[in-house]
């Protein structure tokens, strides 16, 4: 990643344009064109440093409902289940963890008849469960920004 890279990230983590031409409003905010940003976000999605570039939106302020969910998987199977359950446009991610609850993902349904639906399909079709169902009971946000920052002398920083 170059510094106009790094501007990109600064900006769009929780400031993603909304309008007509966002593209070429984050351009003019980091120094290159309308295509030059949307074609360094593209590459930056498709290299894997942007996991995921969308709107996050209050669940429980639309009427549904999420949970943590968490499953023991053997080692060697994680990744075939990990798969399985990123197949579901409900779950927002998944990870691993060096616990006997191995595997834990969060998911968004419109009703908890939902989370319990498809939390039994991704027992059929992974094999393993059960999948412990960890709703909410109290809110807290915890909010990552992070700043990418350059080097003295106008060297790109890690």
């Amino acid at each position: 990643m170059d510094e106009t890279d790094k501007k990109i990230l600064n900006l769009i983590q929780t400031g993603f344009p909304i309008c007509e031409h966002p593209y070429a409003e984050i351009g003019s905010k980091t120094g290159v064109s309308e295509e030059e940003a949307f074609g360094r976000v593209k590459s930056m999605v498709e290299s894997g440093i942007i996991r995921r570039l969308g709107a996050s939106f209050d669940s429980r302020g639309l009427g549904w409902t999420s949970t943590l969910c968490a499953m023991s998987v053997p080692k060697d199977q994680i990744e075939r289940v990990a798969s399985i359950i990123s197949e579901y446009p409900g779950v927002t991610h998944n990870y691993e963890r060096n616990h006997k609850f191995n595997l834990w993902f969060t998911y968004i349904a419109p009703d908890e008849e939902a989370v319990l639906k498809t939390l039994r399909e991704i027992e059929e079709k992974s094999g393993y469960g059960p999948v412990y169902n960890l709703p909410m009971l109290k809110k807290f946000k915890i909010k990552v920004n992070f700043q990418f920052k350059e080097k003295a002398g106008g060297e790109a920083g890690k």
